[in-house]
C-alpha cells in the first residue's frame, strides 16, 4: 500500500478557503488603494470650508480629506493628517476632540494630534493650515 501524504484533501481544502479570509484583516489596515499616509493627506493647498465651521475649543473631521482641524482655546487653528501612525488606517470617528482608529482603537488629540490611547505611539502628522477669505485652507503651501 502506498504511503499516505499526513495531509488530507479535506485540510488543504480547509486551507485553502481560510487564506483569503486571513488577508481581509492585512487589507482592513491598509491606507486607501493600497498607498501610504503620504498618499493619502493633500498635496496641495485643499479649500475645507468656512472657517467658522470649527468651534473655539472644538473640532471638525473632513473624512474624504483625511485631516482633522482644531481650534484651541485662544482661536488658533492646527491641522492634522487623519492617517493612524500605528498602522495606515484612515481614521472616520471624531468624538469630541478625540480621534478613534477603527482598526485597533488608537485614540489622539484632535487639539494637539498627540496619542491619548496606545497602541499607536506616534503623534498624528501636523498640516500647514490658514485661513483665507474666511476659508479653512489645509496642505503644501498654506
Amino acid at each position: 500500500m502506498p504511503a499516505r501524504s499526513s495531509a488530507s484533501r479535506r485540510t488543504v481544502l480547509r486551507g485553502a478557503a481560510v487564506a483569503p479570509v486571513a488577508g481581509l484583516g492585512l487589507a482592513a489596515c491598509s491606507a486607501p488603494d493600497g498607498g501610504g499616509a503620504a498618499d493619502a493627506t493633500p498635496t496641495a493647498p485643499v479649500d475645507l470650508g468656512a472657517e467658522n465651521e470649527v468651534a473655539q475649543g472644538g473640532a471638525k473631521l473632513y473624512r474624504d480629506r483625511n485631516v482633522v482641524v482644531g481650534r484651541d482655546a485662544s482661536g488658533a487653528l492646527k491641522a492634522y493628517s487623519t492617517i493612524c501612525t500605528h498602522a495606515g488606517c484612515p481614521i472616520n470617528n471624531l468624538r469630541g476632540t478625540t480621534l478613534v482608529c477603527p482598526c485597533h482603537g488608537s485614540q489622539f488629540d484632535a487639539l494637539t494630534g498627540k496619542v491619548v490611547q496606545a497602541p499607536a505611539t506616534e503623534p498624528l502628522t501636523e498640516l500647514p493650515v490658514k485661513t483665507a477669505n474666511g476659508r479653512i485652507i489645509v496642505g503644501p503651501g498654506a
